[in-house]
């Protein structure tokens, strides 16, 4: 099928990931995954889970391989990659527009408002980041990589966990320390705005700019929207691109609040981004960024904030409870 695994698309965390072609002609990418330390439940989590989900926005499972040792995830293929192949090179980012920055991000929120709410149970994906956001001929987005998801029940409101793994940069602040909050499909809410703020390049405009420099991001931002001043977005053409990266800025906010309660649901999320600029609220100054507890925050997360740059997937780490 992949011709001796002749053409390598990518690597990540897990393992592999390989170009191939079915007898039918249509092309796929076969995910081979590596030796595991979970004993193939990483394997066992991603065909149990992508299995049932049938949704636009979401990668289409085509099939899969099971032999002693070797396991092998077969997909459809996607022919523009990933969405962090955008997002940290500067040559390919500039392709894409503000208005396809913005049908991504809309149809992203989309397949995680079905993971969670529109199947018969919910899907928490606990790792949504650029790199698991793949793009079709047409630049429509599949959400991939479910080997972290977890199935509950639809009416559970948080899951008890006693080993959690996620993506440094995108991981929620409550599964750091539970006493931030219950853990629940809020997390990935989080990790929804922070794939927000990457497509805003708005981490890596503070770290261009010399006087902001000392700032934790969301409080430089949170400054400039008081102050009634434009954020700095990277290339804008025209007074259309910078609404929609005020309104992507604003959403983000809001899902990266500190605690979860205070996070909208992936359904209010979508009225935000489909509403009018006019009705969008910035949240209120969160506590956590005055005084001491600012900085109290930057060292428990002290893993996140260094490498919200960092697109390598060994950046993958599993954080133990102490409960």
């Amino acid at each position: 099928m992949t011709k001796n695994f002749e053409d390598k698309l990518g690597q990540g965390g897990f393992g592999s990931v390989y170009k191939g072609k079915l007898q039918s002609g249509n092309l796929v990418a076969v995910k081979l995954l590596g030796k595991s330390e979970t004993n193939g439940q990483d394997f066992i989590n991603e065909i149990a889970t992508i299995g049932r989900i049938h949704h636009v926005n979401i990668v289409q499972l085509v099939g899969y391989c099971a032999e002693r040792s070797k396991r092998a995830i077969i997909f459809d293929f996607m022919p523009n990659g990933s969405l962090d192949k955008y997002i940290f090179n500067q040559e390919k980012a500039s392709s894409l527009d503000w208005n396809t920055k913005f049908k991504i991000a809309v149809e992203v929120a989309r397949g995680i408002e079905y993971l969670h709410h529109g199947c018969d149970i919910q899907i928490l994906h606990f790792d949504i980041k650029p790199h698991n956001i793949l793009l079709d001929d047409k630049f429509v987005p599949k959400i991939s990589d479910f080997g972290l998801a977890k199935l509950c029940a639809a009416n559970k409101e948080a899951l008890t966990l006693t080993s959690v793994r996620g993506t440094v940069g995108y991981v929620a602040p409550e599964l750091i320390n539970r006493s931030i909050g219950a853990v629940s499909y809020k997390a990935d809410v989080y990790s929804f705005g922070m794939l927000l703020m990457e497509m805003a390049s708005l981490n890596k405009n503070l770290a261009r700019n010399n006087d902001e420099s000392s700032k934790y991001f969301p409080n430089w931002i949170y400054d400039r929207l008081n102050q009634g001043r434009d954020i700095d977005i990277g290339h804008v053409d025209e007074n259309g691109d910078r609404y929609i990266g005020r309104k992507i800025t604003i959403v983000a906010l809001w899902c990266i609040q500190m605690s979860p309660d205070n996070r909208p649901s992936m359904k209010k999320v979508l009225e935000m981004l489909e509403g009018d600029l006019e009705h969008l609220q910035i949240p209120d100054y969160p506590m956590y960024m005055a005084g001491n507890e600012e900085e109290s925050w930057a060292i428990d997360s002290n893993a996140s904030i260094p490498l919200l740059h960092d697109n390598n997937d060994s950046n993958i780490i599993e954080i133990i409870s102490n409960a």
